[in-house]
């Protein structure tokens, strides 16, 4: 890796379909570490690898490029193809088999793009389907043995011949979490012996099978009794996920633009604070127009030892980077046809082909 620039440390979103000059000129100059995509980003095949091909040109680094490809309505792709089952739908079925295939799928599908970590497995236990805290139909478990039988299928087969990377999320967990991060910070009243039995007992058995973990915009006063949010804080990162648990991958934020954060930090301070907490990716997906704000706040407010720490794991970690398969629309027909069948398998001919009554209303978590 050549001399890193600060930017490496931080992971932005992108603003459109394409890349018009005043953003690229941004991106030359701050050198992003990665880029994550949403819907905004997305409108037929060939434009996505397109944007995507643009991105990695105008890197000097190799660039991670990431998206949240789940399964049912966070599936970014499903704008312009077939919509996967979700986590929930997929235990509900019971077969590992079918699992399996949906990562096997999904990094094919994921590779064929130029993408090469995909933010996912979620590895929050459920304890309410109806829960309203943007977990509902995302959690392939409510006792930790099903989490660790059907999220780790999904992650091997997703890691597997394509080798795209994984992210376990939403660490520590926050599914008995009351409010949505997305717009205000949740309180998780668990003492440590509560979390240790179910939460952190998932997180542990996947700390040496996910390449990141992504840390979530929660407070946890059994782990931080300061009401840090656990994104922030030094004692969840580092002393949790990075010294107790050995954690040796790449460590991100969540979106650091979500209401749990904006309501409570300024910019410059979320920036020192995630990464003195331990993160090495700071997580910008909105506020574009702060990215060269943000990059000043690492280079001016952040500890050189600190900035060095979290620049060699993200070198690290680029290091095991998969290319791009090569791109043609019939390989993602094919590959969308795969999606298909899976949904079909999953649900059943009629249900597949029922639109979800949540469509058209769209949730914090899928509306990007």
């Amino acid at each position: 890796m050549e001399p890193s620039t600060t930017g490496q440390l931080l992971l932005t979103g992108v603003p459109g379909l394409e890349l018009d000059a005043e953003t690229a000129r941004l991106f030359r100059a701050i050198q992003p570490g990665g880029f994550i995509l949403f819907g905004r980003n997305i409108r037929a095949p060939a434009q996505l690898r397109k944007l995507i091909d643009d991105l990695r040109d105008l890197s000097r680094v190799e660039p991670i490029i990431t998206i949240d490809q789940e399964g049912g309505r966070v599936s970014r792709l499903r704008l312009i193809g077939a919509e996967p089952p979700n986590a929930f739908q997929l235990r509900m079925k019971g077969d590992i088999e079918l699992i399996r295939r949906h990562g096997s799928i999904t990094g094919r599908l994921l590779r064929l793009f130029g993408f090469n970590l995909d933010l996912c497995p979620v590895l929050d236990l459920s304890f309410d389907d109806e829960a309203d805290n943007s977990l509902r139909g995302r959690c392939y478990g409510a006792t930790v043995a099903e989490v660790v039988r059907f999220a780790g299928a999904f992650n091997d087969a997703l890691r597997g011949p394509e080798g795209v990377a994984s992210c376990g999320k939403h660490f520590p967990g926050y599914a008995s979490a009351k409010l949505d991060p997305h717009h205000e910070l949740p309180v998780i009243d668990r003492t440590r012996a509560e979390l240790d039995a179910e939460e952190l007992a998932v997180f542990r058995h996947f700390a040496p099978e996910v390449d990141s973990m992504m840390i979530c915009h929660a407070s946890y006063p059994s782990l931080d009794p300061s009401g840090t949010p656990a994104s922030l804080s030094q004692s969840v990162v580092t002393g949790l996920l990075r010294e107790e648990f050995g954690f040796a991958g790449l460590v991100m934020t969540d979106d650091l633009d979500m209401g749990a954060i904006l309501n409570h930090y300024g910019l410059d301070d979320t920036i020192r604070l995630a990464l003195e907490a331990g993160n090495d990716l700071a997580m910008i997906c909105h506020r574009l127009e702060s990215l060269q704000r943000a990059k000043e706040a690492v280079d001016s407010g952040t500890p050189r030892h600190v900035v060095d720490r979290a620049l060699k794991r993200v070198a690290a970690f680029k290091e095991r980077l998969a290319p791009p398969a090569p791109f043609s629309e019939d390989a993602f027909r094919r590959i969308d046809g795969e999606v298909w069948d899976l949904r079909v398998q999953t649900l059943g001919a009629e249900e597949a082909a029922r639109r979800s009554p949540e469509d058209g209303k769209r949730s914090p978590v899928e509306q990007y």
